[in-house]
């Protein structure tokens, strides 16, 4: 994956390097609520199979506390169109899980949307 569409496509990411292929160091700045802060962390893209599937694999560490996920995407050709089932977790510490817990699940798909339509933007220019 290119390191700038993915940078393009992560809500909130000022800075995306490769730094072997396949995973990327990134920088995020984003808020979930009243919770701001910086992350600084890697994705991780495994288990390729192009092009029905892969996994995205997340860690990050910031302010507001820490932050591992992952999700298998499941692509499918739906008329010429791409659909994309993704199955994921995450898990947060820190003052983001215990100030921002019934926020999680909502901000996660919001962010997860949010990535989607972005990368869909910079795959179709």
């Amino acid at each position: 994956m290119d390191p700038d569409i993915l940078a393009a496509a992560i809500p909130g990411a000022e800075r995306c390097m490769e730094i072997v292929p396949g995973k990327f160091q990134v920088e995020i700045k984003l808020g979930i609520g009243i919770i701001r802060g910086r992350f600084s962390g890697t994705v991780e893209t495994t288990d390729l199979n192009p092009p029905s599937s892969q996994r995205l694999i997340m860690i990050g560490e910031g302010t507001g506390g820490w932050i591992k996920g992952g999700g298998a995407l499941m692509l499918r050709d739906m008329e010429g169109n791409t659909e994309i089932e993704v199955n994921g977790e995450a898990l947060t510490g820190g003052v983001l899980a215990r100030v921002g817990q019934r926020m999680i699940g909502n901000a996660s798909k919001t962010l997860m949307g949010q990535f989607f339509k972005n990368l869909n933007r910079e795959v179709t220019r």
